[in-house]
Order: structure tokens, then C-alpha cells, then sequence
């Protein structure tokens, strides 16, 4: 299917990006001269997004600015200022600011990059890879051996029918989750109020054989340290070489 509105997950506080965070929130560190959000705005256009949601909390006037220079995609603030709701309870408030129906969910501090030219983007195939009938989620997952920042840790085992169960020592198809969720809002109609994890909603949807994986096409990039923002833009310069 073809979805058109999105919840961008921005609220957090970056503490390990620190001395930069004290005084820039983590979605707006350039990397490559680039916002890290604008990585994730920008994918959310091409896949053929029109509406998103955006949640700020750290240093929110910065954000809200930023935001409203952002001309691809109509957006729409959800104001955690008061209370920060974790990754759960954030999207939860951020999805009654949406239409009922199909939503993309990415955090503004996960990446990608070396989709091919012509081909469907990864949100164009998550997209028409997510199947309501027989999915509450459906995950952009990435192998540890395409990733660069990350920390190593292993988060499912993708079936070969695509149903991801959390990874196991041992297990045979390990992959790491990418940060793109596709979904209906109606799931979290349950939610609770307060702040809460996603994992929530993913452990219930692994019970009931409903948490499916699609495996990225790219490299993927993961911004937790300054250090880290050196290795992801070789990577990307690496990508933009003229083959």
C-alpha cells in the first residue's frame, strides 16, 4: 500500500552526543553538511509522504524553527516539552494528531544510504510489503555487516517468511532493527497515557506471530557519539563516489 502520513520519533535528549547536545538537539547534528532528521524527512517525501508528526522535547525552539523551514512534507509539532513520553507513549500522542489508517514511524536519528536509483526506496517497499490483514508491524531490518555506529547488538531472527522473533544466541538469520516501522495507527488505540517503550507493542505483536522484517537495501548509519559522526561520513562519501 501506498502510505501517506508519518510519526517522526525527535524527542530525545542525545545524552552520548554530549558536549554537542548541550547546546543542539541530536536531529539537527549535520552530518555531511545534512541534519540527521532531514535524512528522514527527505526518505519519508520520496516514499511519497505528504503529512508527518514530529515530537521535540530537547531544546524544542530549535526544532520547531528547523521544522518550519522544512518545505516537502506538511508538518505538524507534538509538544513533549512537559513531559518526555519514551518512545512509546510518544508515538502514541503523536498518532492522534494523524488520520486513522496506514502510518510510517521513523526516528529522526537512524539512517541510510546506497538505495539504488529507479528502484523502490526502502519506505516504498515497506510500505507495499505491510499487509494489515496478517501484520500488526512491519520492520526495516538490516544485517549487523551493513550497519556502521551501531553497537553490535542483534534484535531479531528473521524467519524465511519474514516473521521476526527476538534474537537468541545461536539463532541463524540475526538482524538489527533500523529504526522504520510500517503500521495502523489503530494498534496503539490501547496505549496507555503515560510514557512507555515501543518494545511493548513489538513483544505482543512476536505472541500473536505478527512482527514481520524487510531487509533494507543500502548501508545503514547510526549517530550516537562524536566520534561516530567522522565514520558516517566516510561511509556516505564512500556511497556518493561515482561507481
Amino acid at each position: 500500500m501506498t502510505i501517506k502520513q508519518a510519526m517522526v520519533l525527535a524527542a530525545g535528549l542525545g545524552t552520548r552526543l554530549r558536549p554537542i547536545t548541550d547546546h543542539t538537539p541530536k536531529p539537527l547534528v549535520k552530518i555531511s553538511g545534512k541534519p540527521m532528521i532531514d535524512y528522514a524527512l527527505d526518505a519519508l517525501a520520496a516514499a511519497g509522504v505528504s503529512r508527518a508528526v514530529v515530537n521535540v522535547h530537547h531544546h524544542a525552539d530549535q526544532m520547531e524553527t528547523h521544522l518550519a523551514g522544512y518545505k516537502d512534507l506538511a508538518i505538524t509539532i507534538s509538544d513533549e516539552r512537559a513531559e518526555l513520553m519514551n518512545s512509546g507513549g510518544g508515538l502514541a500522542k503523536g498518532l492522534k494528531l494523524l488520520d486513522p489508517g496506514p502510518v510510517f514511524v521513523m526516528n529522526a536519528d537512524l539512517f541510510w544510504v546506497g538505495e539504488q536509483p529507479g528502484e523502490p526506496t526502502n519506505l516504498e517497499r515497506l510500505g507495499q510489503f505491510f499487509d494489515p490483514g496478517s501484520m500488526d508491524m512491519a520492520l526495516l531490518c538490516v544485517p549487523l555487516e551493513k550497519t556502521t555506529g551501531h553497537n553490535g547488538k542483534k534484535d531479531f531472527s528473521l524467519a524465511g517468511d519474514g516473521r521476526l522473533t527476538r534474537y537468541r544466541e545461536g539463532d541463524p538469520s540475526p538482524v538489527v532493527y533500523a529504526g522504520a516501522i510500517a503500521m495502523h495507527s489503530a494498534l496503539l488505540d490501547d496505549a496507555p497515557k503515560d510514557a512507555f517503550n515501543i518494545n511493548i507493542y513489538f513483544d505482543r505483536a512476536i505472541e500473536k506471530g505478527r512482527l514481520f522484517g524487510l531487509m533494507l537495501t543500502g548501508h545503514w548509519l547510526t549517530v550516537g557519539t562524536p566520534e561516530a559522526i567522522g565514520e558516517a561520513e566516510a561511509v556516505i562519501a564512500r556511497f556518493r563516489e561515482p561507481a
